[in-house]
C-alpha cells in the first residue's frame, strides 16, 4: 500500500496544479484508509490470537466411541472398603484417625517418601489395634500400591502435581479414587481424569470436606426447601494466611524449622511446612485462583451445577503481588533469596462466573495477607439471605423458622440458632455428634470420609463426582489465561459433555434412593 501511495506522489508532478491538488486529495484519502486497515489488521491479529487460545483451551473433545457419562454411577457394593494411602504428610495420617472411627474400612497399604510419615500411620493403627499397613517410600512406589489386588480405594493426600497422575493410573488398575483438593490444575489432566473414570466405569471423588460442615449443610438444606427463594448470586472464598507454612524449610518430620533469618530460625519437630517448598513454587511460578475449590463447592451444590445448571464462563482479575515479597523482607532480610525471588501469584485474585441459567458467582483467593479466615459462603436469594464469614447473618423477606427481617435487620444469636436447628442436615443429625468427637476441622472431614465410604460400601453414587471435581478445578487454569489476558473472559467447558441435565438438582445418596 505504502509503495502505491509513493508513485501516486511522484505520478501528481506530472499533471497540471489543478489536477495535482485533485488527485493529491486522493491519494491522502487513499492513505488515511490504508492507515486504518493496518491498524484494524493489527489489533484483530492480537485480539484474534487470544479468542483462538480461548476457544482452545475451552474446546470440548468428542466422547470416545464406546465410552457414556458417569453421572449417578453405581458399582457393585463393597461391604469391607481397602484403602491404600498415598501421601502421608500434613493430611494423610488425619484420615488414617478417622477411618478408625468407620465401620467395614482397612487400610492395606500406605506410601510417602519419609519414613517419619510412614511411622505416623503406623503408630495410629497400632494404638487402635489394627494391623500395620504394608509401607512404600520409592519415589515411584505410588504405582505399585495402586497395582494392589488387595485394594479397593486409593486415598491420595501428595502435592498437588501428583494428584491427576495418581489417579489416572489408579483407576487404570481397577481402583476408585478419593483425590485431596485439587483434583486437577490444568484443563488437559482434567480430560484425561474423566475419560479414564468413564472408560474404566470408576469413582474419582474430590475430598471436598468443606461441603460437609455443618452451616454448609444447613444452609443447603434450607435451598432445597425454598427458604432463600430463587437463589441469583453466590459468593465464596479461600481466604487464609499461609505465608509461615510456604516459607518453612522442612525436610522431615524431625527436621522442621520456624521461618526467620539464618541466626534467627527456631528448630522443632512436627510438620509444619510443605515438602520441598512446593506451594511456595506455584505461587513463584503461576498466577491465578490456586484453590477456588473450598469457597465454589458448597456454593456448587446450593446451584446444582451439573445436576441441571452449569457453570457457562468466567472472567478473573488480580491485584499485583505484595505481601509475599514484604513478608520474605521482614522476616529473611532484604537482601535474602526469598526476598529477591519473583513471585507471579497476585495477592488476592477474583473471578466471576455465570451460569446457564443465569446466576452469578464471585469466588476470592487470598493466602498472603493477614486477613482473617474466610470462605465467606454467602447466598442470596429472592427471599432470604446467609453468610457465614467474617460473622454469621440470615435476613428473610418472608416468614422462615418464624422470623421475618427484611433487608435493614439479621436475625440475632438467638433467633440465628434456632434457624439452624430447625434447618438442619439430617447427615448432621445422624453422625454430628460422632464428627465433632473424632473431628478433622470441627468435624466436617469425618462426615466427607463417613459419606464416602458410606456410598461405597452401598453401591451409591458420590456426593461430589469427577465433573464436579474437575469443573471446580478447572478455575485453576482459567483464572490464569484470563488475567493473563487483561481479565478476558473464557467459556468455561462443559466436562459432561451435554449430561449436566440428566439429573435434576443436587442431593446425597441415601439406601432405598
Amino acid at each position: 500500500m505504502w509503495i502505491r501511495f509513493f508513485f501516486c506522489n511522484i505520478a501528481v508532478l506530472k499533471f497540471k496544479p489543478i489536477n495535482k491538488i485533485i488527485y493529491m486529495k486522493k491519494c491522502l484519502i487513499f492513505a488515511f484508509i490504508a492507515l486504518i486497515s493496518w491498524s484494524l489488521t493489527t489489533s484483530c491479529d492480537n485480539g484474534c490470537e487470544i479468542k483462538r487460545a480461548a476457544e482452545l483451551l475451552s474446546a470440548e473433545p468428542p466422547r470416545p466411541a464406546g465410552q457414556t457419562d458417569v453421572v449417578g454411577l453405581r458399582v457393585d457394593p463393597i461391604p469391607i472398603v481397602r484403602v491404600g494411602l498415598i501421601g502421608a504428610g500434613m493430611r494423610g495420617p488425619g484420615a488414617i484417625t478417622r477411618f478408625m472411627s468407620i465401620e467395614g474400612v482397612e487400610v492395606i497399604a500406605v506410601c510417602d517418601l519419609e519414613d517419619d510419615n510412614i511411622e505416623r500411620v503406623q503408630s495410629i493403627l497400632r494404638r487402635n489395634e489394627r494391623p500395620e499397613a504394608i509401607p512404600y517410600t520409592g519415589e515411584e512406589d505410588w504405582k505399585k500400591v495402586c497395582e494392589r489386588d488387595d485394594i479397593d480405594l486409593i486415598y491420595v493426600c501428595t502435592n498437588w502435581d501428583m494428584h491427576a497422575k495418581i489417579a489416572v493410573y489408579a483407576m487404570e488398575q481397577g481402583k476408585h479414587v478419593a483425590v485431596e483438593l485439587p483434583m486437577v490444575r490444568t484443563i488437559k489432566d482434567s480430560w484425561d481424569i474423566i475419560n479414564t473414570a468413564e472408560r474404566m466405569r470408576r469413582h474419582c471423588m474430590l475430598l471436598a470436606n468443606c461441603t460437609y460442615d455443618f452451616f454448609e449443610m444447613a444452609t443447603l438444606n434450607m435451598a432445597q426447601q425454598g427458604v432463600f427463594g430463587e437463589i441469583v448470586h453466590v459468593e465464596g472464598a479461600y481466604i487464609h494466611d499461609l505465608r509461615q507454612l510456604k516459607f518453612n524449610e522442612r525436610r522431615r518430620q524431625s527436621e522442621s524449622f520456624d521461618p526467620g533469618a539464618e541466626n534467627e530460625r527456631a528448630r522443632r519437630p512436627g510438620l509444619t511446612g510443605y515438602w520441598n517448598y512446593w506451594r511456595l513454587t506455584r505461587n513463584a511460578e503461576e498466577d491465578g485462583n490456586h484453590y477456588p475449590q473450598h469457597g465454589l463447592g458448597p456454593l456448587a451444590q446450593v446451584l446444582n451445577l451439573n445436576r441441571g445448571d452449569r457453570m457457562d464462563y468466567m472472567v478473573s482479575l488480580a491485584s499485583d503481588q505484595f505481601g509475599m515479597t514484604q513478608y520474605a523482607k521482614t522476616v529473611f532480610g532484604e537482601n535474602s533469596p526469598q526476598a529477591q525471588r519473583t513471585y507471579r501469584r497476585g495477592d488476592i485474585n477474583t473471578t466471576l462466573i455465570k451460569t446457564v441459567n443465569g446466576k452469578s458467582i464471585k469466588i476470592q483467593h487470598d493466602v498472603t495477607s493477614p486477613r482473617p479466615y474466610s470462605r465467606i459462603h454467602m447466598i442470596s436469594g429472592t427471599k432470604g439471605f446467609a453468610q457465614k464469614y467474617p460473622r454469621r447473618h440470615f435476613a428473610f423477606d418472608e416468614p422462615s423458622g418464624g422470623h421475618t427481617t427484611g433487608g435493614h435487620r439479621t436475625l440475632n444469636d438467638e433467633e440465628m440458632e434456632e434457624l439452624l436447628a430447625q434447618y438442619e442436615h439430617p447427615i448432621t443429625k445422624e453422625i454430628g455428634e460422632l464428627a465433632r468427637t473424632v473431628g478433622g476441622h470441627g468435624g466436617m472431614d469425618f462426615i466427607m470420609d463417613y459419606r464416602l465410604m458410606y456410598c461405597l460400601q452401598n453401591g451409591l453414587p458420590l456426593d461430589v463426582n469427577v465433573y464436579d471435581g474437575v469443573s471446580w478445578a478447572s478455575l485453576i487454569e482459567l483464572s490464569r489465561f484470563s488475567i493473563e489476558n487483561g481479565s478476558y473472559p473464557v467459556r468455561i467447558p462443559d466436562f459432561t459433555r451435554g449430561a449436566w441435565n440428566k439429573q435434576q438438582g443436587f442431593k446425597h445418596a441415601r439406601i432405598g434412593d
